[in-house]
């Protein structure tokens, strides 16, 4: 995080400066929305839910809303900050709650719904393998966790080339999102139903991981 993240995440300026839905919009090529509503989709009013790490923009509040006053959502964030930054959208919003916690230890209740929103491809890929079974053991029988991130463009894209300088240039652990489906991170996959869509020429992907009842 220090090394390549710094001025991301743990810089107070950067993070506030960054912390909008038209900057969101704008790093996500304006897919922004077409991915909020793609996890929004997988949610159901009541449910439990766990989200890993804190977003920039308004995506938690309507996670938080979506569920409603029935349902609870839990955030976790390993950075003080970006915790803070979470807890005052949140603050108005009494089924959610806050975390200081690393998405690779986190053990809390077993959950309806866990959500991964671009966090993957900031990781080194020893981390990825930890975070993704570590998520995996919170769902619940029947729970699902959706999981949205970069993936490999088809070879036709235009914005192919784009995507490998952004990758070289700000994102040394992306690249790996291109070589590896998000199942061959899980260490135990027949367990769970994996399902992926892919939008914007294949940029960005959905996998819901279903875990299987007994």
């Amino acid at each position: 995080m220090q090394d390549v993240y710094q001025w991301a995440y743990l810089d107070p300026h950067n993070a506030r400066l960054l912390d909008k839905d038209f900057i969101v919009s704008t790093i996500l090529l304006g897919n922004n929305r077409r991915l909020k509503r793609a996890l929004l989709a997988e949610v159901g009013p009541g449910s439990t839910a766990l989200q890993a790490a804190h977003v920039y923009g308004g995506l938690i509040p309507e996670l938080a809303r979506h569920i409603g006053h029935a349902g609870r959502l839990d955030v976790i964030d390993v950075v003080p900050l970006q915790a803070e930054l979470c807890r005052q959208k949140l603050a108005d919003l009494p089924q959610a709650e806050v975390f200081l916690a690393d998405a690779a230890e986190f053990s809390g209740r077993q959950y309806d719904l866990v959500s991964c929103f671009f966090l993957l491809h900031e990781l080194p890929d020893m981390t990825k393998h930890a975070v993704v079974d570590n998520l995996l053991s919170c769902l619940a029988e029947g729970g699902r966790a959706v999981f949205i991130d970069y993936h490999r463009p088809v070879n036709w894209h235009p914005l192919r080339p784009v995507m490998r300088m952004i990758y070289n240039l700000f994102e040394p652990f992306a690249a790996s999102m291109w070589k590896n489906d998000i199942c061959t991170f899980a260490c135990d996959p027949g367990l769970y139903d994996w399902e992926k869509r892919t939008y914007f020429g294949g940029i960005y992907q959905k996998v819901v991981v279903t875990r299987r009842r007994p």
